[in-house]
């Protein structure tokens, strides 16, 4: 009797990719055996050869599969598929296509926070530039005010306490936070209570907008039934332009973007909509791209490569309607207890844009 035919197994199994647009991708393995017909998928179909792009060989028990030229239609999850009459085995790999880097980034901080300390406001009557920090509970507004004044004292900074994964805002008063390394800088950030769950929940538009005009006073305790009337002792009647905001920073979390509900994106563009009116900046922070791209978790550098980053900044635009060269993908300190300085680099780069484009905004003002 001949001997029966035995089901196949691996030697070797696919090993993840990842490559540069235009490489080769090869993926490849070894069976014990060679008795089999094997098959391959991708994303769960059968994968369609096309000529002088893809070429699959199978030498004795090696299998592999060869894919010129990588472009971003070539990433996917593949898998090879190896039949008999005894029984199948498969094995799969995922492949990542990197992006030519679409932003370029400075990865030094000391030249950037060296033109921050001695950056000069273009208007006289306004003694720091103004920045209102404000999206969801959890995104992460506490924690940049945090991050850039770790920045800058050069250790951590936790004094602003942050909500974490909480659903409910820690900002419970309106506060104004300089930043200093000696001496002030000319830069300030005001933390505001998040948007909780429920629309009835915390912070008002008409307080947003209050303070977007500069008539909320320092300390002023937020009501999430009753917003900040003119009798408040907390209610500035005349703002002067060093009063108000310079820059509206929509702090959004990356990785939760698609969780936002309407009524949270609504609230957001109603602000948007009087900062509009004000001809005031408006940007978004990015949150938390650390978590919302495994290719960015693992290098943080690769965040303007990442096609997972691109495709949450345009959703990002789509939603609000904020232009994608003033959406920036930022890192908070979270888990880390000592220095990183890609963190560093990546919110450097958003704060020294975002201060210049406030002192644009006080010198239109004053010329007004």
């Amino acid at each position: 009797m001949g001997s029966s035919q035995s089901t196949p197994g691996f030697v070797t199994i696919l090993a993840d990719k990842r490559v540069e647009l235009g490489q080769t991708i090869i993926l490849r393995c070894e069976a014990d055996i060679e008795e089999f017909t094997a098959t391959w998928e991708k994303n769960k179909q059968r994968l369609e050869c096309v000529q002088d792009k893809h070429t699959i060989r199978q030498i004795g028990t090696k299998c592999i599969l060869e894919i010129v030229n990588a472009q971003e239609g070539d990433e996917g999850f593949y898998t090879l598929n190896l039949i008999n009459g005894a029984g199948s085995v498969s094995c799969s790999a995922t492949v990542t296509v990197e992006l030519n880097e679409w932003r370029t980034l400075q990865w030094k901080q000391g030249p950037m926070i060296s033109k921050l300390k001695s950056f000069k406001i273009s208007n006289y009557k306004v003694s720091e530039l103004r920045f209102l920090l404000y999206g969801p509970v959890g995104a992460g507004k506490s924690s940049i005010i945090n991050t850039i004044k770790t920045i800058f004292e050069g250790r951590q900074f936790i004094n602003c306490l942050a909500a974490a994964e909480s659903s409910q805002s820690h900002t419970i008063y309106y506060q104004k936070y300089s930043v200093a390394q000696g001496e002030l800088l000319p830069f300030a950030f005001n933390d505001i209570m998040g948007i909780e769950k429920e629309k009835c929940e915390g912070v008002l538009t008409d307080d947003i907008i209050s303070a977007l005009k500069g008539h909320v006073i320092e300390d002023y305790t937020f009501n999430s039934k009753h917003p900040l009337s003119e009798g408040n002792k907390h209610y500035r009647h005349n703002p002067t332009l060093n009063d108000k905001m310079h820059c509206l920073v929509n702090v959004i979390p990356a990785d939760k973007l698609t969780l936002i509900k309407d009524d949270f994106i609504e609230r957001m563009k109603a602000v948007r909509a009087v900062a509009s009116k004000m001809g005031m900046p408006q940007v978004v922070f990015l949150t938390r791209v650390d978590r919302a791209c495994p290719m960015t978790r693992d290098n943080l550098r690769d965040v303007y490569k990442s096609k997972k980053t691109r495709e949450i900044m345009r959703n990002c635009s789509n939603a609000l309607g904020v232009p994608a060269n003033c959406i920036f993908p930022v890192c908070n300190y979270h888990e880390e207890t000592g220095i990183n300085e890609d963190i560093n680099c990546l919110m450097l780069d958003a704060l020294t844009q975002i201060v210049h484009w406030a002192n644009d905004y006080v010198v239109k003002c004053a010329n007004a």
